[in-house]
């Protein structure tokens, strides 16, 4: 009886942990969506620096990005009026 409650007890928690690295994912998917552009610009100025060249058109796509993923993370959207930010 015990041995049989014990492996319960184990699926419990590897069904927890699961459901916790899931939400995880999800989440790091959304910020991705508002501030991957962002990110993207921030690094690809780093990488025109780091090779010598200038990164100033990087840097200012990238301040462009933020303030686009800020403005749209403010906005109120749900399922019929969410757009994303992919595509731009």
């Amino acid at each position: 009886m015990s041995i049989k409650l014990k492996h319960q007890q184990h699926g419990q928690g590897m069904t927890e942990y699961i459901i916790i690295v899931a939400l995880i994912a999800i989440a790091a998917i959304a910020v991705y969506q508002y501030f991957g552009n962002t990110v993207r610009n921030q690094t690809a100025a780093i990488a025109s620096e780091l090779a010598g060249g200038d990164g100033t058109a990087a840097k200012d796509a990238a301040k462009a990005a933020a303030v686009t993923a800020a403005t749209e993370a403010n906005t109120k959207r749900n399922l019929d009026t969410y757009t994303g930010n992919a595509a731009k």
